[in-house]
């Protein structure tokens, strides 16, 4: 990280505890801005706030249920910045990406601000969707079921083995007024969603799960001591979406961003020997890659819709919006109306049929002969 890079460093003093401390760091490297925001401090009040700012089904936003006291949050964030990214997204030639990283707490607001920031491009200067990223670590539970797939090819949450908050269904308010220890409330939501069946859940529209698509890095195996080499299983999951809790001693430390960031290192470092190793090509290449998960992304928003989960839109519904985005700073390298009526197929016939047809002429054995020739040799 290069000191030089940092454009703007807010504290809690600057925030007034209307949203948690962040920063806004030009990577020039990489070709991105990159708004990052803490996660939760248990000495600070104003965090507890926003946490406990809310009740089940209080705020709608975007067709879908969120965490009110985390959306004021990030509305307040991006109105006070918007002005700022979106000048060093212009003064960068318009090209960078728009990185939006949170831990925990940081990574509700960062979720839901890249949701208000995706709908309304024009604030950060009509950057397209697909120059949005968020990186949500350890996250919370902050958007319901439709809003969490609808947005699964912006938002990326990266949660480490058994950590215990996106498993979590209870409100976060529930969990910091509750007057028992966490693992015994954990014990006994555990307990609870024993019982309730899986339909039920995924019908209730108010229900909140953790944002996006899943990178889930595993490095214990069951009923095996000791770590492993961790892995990275990755997935935009409709059912099973991180509902059962996992009652085991490493429910809070997997919680921890310094054990995350050790375990990414680690998965990072195997998946790059394990690229060099490989002497042939692979047989999925990049642009199939590419494909294959834009495909992932239309079957979870189809399986959403086949579930009757509330509020969901259709594979269909979704596309016009994503293809606009794509179209946005590229309009200028377009062809002109009447460039693209010339070069493009006319009555059926391709580009090559209407040279031939200028430069050549069938005789009376079809045979195809100069237009200048047959003009040459016709009498005067």
């Amino acid at each position: 990280m290069n000191p030089d890079w940092v454009i703007k460093r807010v504290t809690y003093e600057q925030t007034e505890g209307r949203a948690p401390p962040y920063l806004i760091y030009a990577d020039h490297n990489h070709r991105e801005i990159v708004l990052a925001i803490r996660g939760l401090n248990l000495v600070k009040e104003s965090d507890y706030k926003l946490l406990l700012n809310n009740r089940l089904g209080m705020q709608m936003f975007d067709g879908g249920y969120v965490h009110h006291g985390l959306l004021n949050s990030a509305l307040w964030l991006l109105n006070q910045e918007s002005e700022t990214l979106r000048r060093l997204w212009v003064e960068n030639g318009s090209s960078y990406r728009m990185v939006v990283a949170g831990h925990s707490l940081g990574s509700g607001v960062a979720s839901l601000l890249t949701v208000k920031a995706v709908n309304h491009r024009d604030e950060l200067g009509g950057i397209p969707r697909s120059h949005m990223r968020c990186y949500a670590i350890a996250p919370a539970r902050c958007m319901s079921l439709n809003l969490a797939v609808k947005y699964a090819d912006v938002i990326h949450s990266v949660i480490l083995q058994d950590d215990f908050l996106p498993r979590t269904p209870t409100p976060l308010e529930d969990i910091f007024e509750s007057v028992f220890c966490l693992p015994c409330l954990l014990f006994a939501v555990c307990l609870r969603d024993t019982f309730i069946p899986e339909g039920r859940k995924l019908r209730d529209p108010r229900r909140l799960y953790a944002p996006g698509r899943i990178y889930h890095i595993v490095e214990r195996k069951f009923c095996r001591c000791g770590r492993y080499p961790p892995e990275v299983r990755t997935a935009i999951p409709v059912e099973e979406r991180f509902e059962h809790i996992v009652l085991s001693y490493n429910a809070t430390s997997d919680h921890a961003i310094i054990w995350i960031e050790r375990e990414a290192e680690k998965a990072l470092e195997i998946m790059k020997e394990n690229r060099e190793t490989v002497t042939t090509p692979p047989e999925v290449q990049k642009l199939e890659m590419l494909q294959t998960i834009q495909k992932e992304h239309k079957d979870a928003l189809e399986r959403v819709v086949s579930l009757n989960i509330p509020h969901a839109v259709t594979a269909s519904e979704e596309e016009p919006s994503i293809n606009k985005d794509e179209t946005v700073g590229e309009e200028a390298a377009e062809p002109s109306a009447e460039t693209r009526s010339k070069s493009s197929p006319v009555g059926g016939r391709t580009n090559l049929d209407i040279v031939i047809e200028k430069l050549m002429t069938k005789n009376e054995s079809g045979e195809l002969s100069k237009k200048r020739d047959t003009e040459t040799d016709a009498p005067q």
